[in-house]
């Protein structure tokens, strides 16, 4: 029997003064918190229908009747450390409960669709890991089939060191990896969508 896949989101508690804070410097906290909802309900929109199992890690603490159905979204909250630290222990802990394949992407993305996180697991298959870069130099999506916690060490999250930092550990550890679409997360007002906004 086939091991199930998962795909872990990393969200926000969408709270006013807590979301898009680069984002909130240009526009305001309430557009920011605005745009921000928008985007959670584009990624449910993108997650909902894949076949994978679903897990939904919250920053603050665990929401029920919220934007993630119950009956779709496993639900747990972040653990704690810089964001390295809260994304390798959501792998270890993943690959722990005996599942073959794990996915990782956030919320910021407003270019991801179904069909890309499908490649992504696609992709797996043949591949030890696999990323989506991101334009800021970051990325959009991160997975793997096995547990390498060196991905996650050594980091400058937030800069635009993050994406080829990960590719050089990924080639000092000997592993074969594809790469998904360059997308655009969205953080700054240039970012921005202006649909997003109305």
């Amino acid at each position: 029997m086939k091991q199930p896949e998962l795909l872990i989101l990393f969200v926000r508690n969408p709270e006013l003064g807590k979301v898009k804070t680069r984002l909130a410097a240009s526009v305001g906290p309430i557009a920011a918190l605005n745009i921000y909802v928008r985007l959670l309900k584009h990624t449910l929109l993108a997650t909902q229908h894949l076949t994978a199992e679903k897990v939904v890690y919250y920053s603050d603490k665990v929401e029920t009747d919220d934007l993630w159905p119950d009956e779709k979204y496993q639900k747990k909250l972040q653990p704690t450390g810089d964001l390295g630290d809260k994304m390798s222990a959501a792998f270890a802990a993943a690959f722990a409960e005996g599942y073959s394949s794990v996915v990782i992407i956030g919320s910021d993305c407003q270019q991801l669709t179904q069909k890309i996180v499908e490649l992504a697991f696609r992709k797996l298959q043949e591949h030890d890991v696999v990323i989506g870069p991101a334009l800021d130099g970051g990325y959009y999506l991160l997975g793997m089939r096995h547990y390498y916690p060196k991905l996650f060490r050594d980091k400058r999250w937030s800069s635009a060191h993050v994406f080829p930092d990960t590719v050089q550990d990924v080639e000092e550890l000997n592993l074969s990896y594809a790469l998904l679409p360059l997308l655009s997360d969205l953080d700054y007002i240039e970012d921005l969508d202006v649909n997003l906004l109305h």
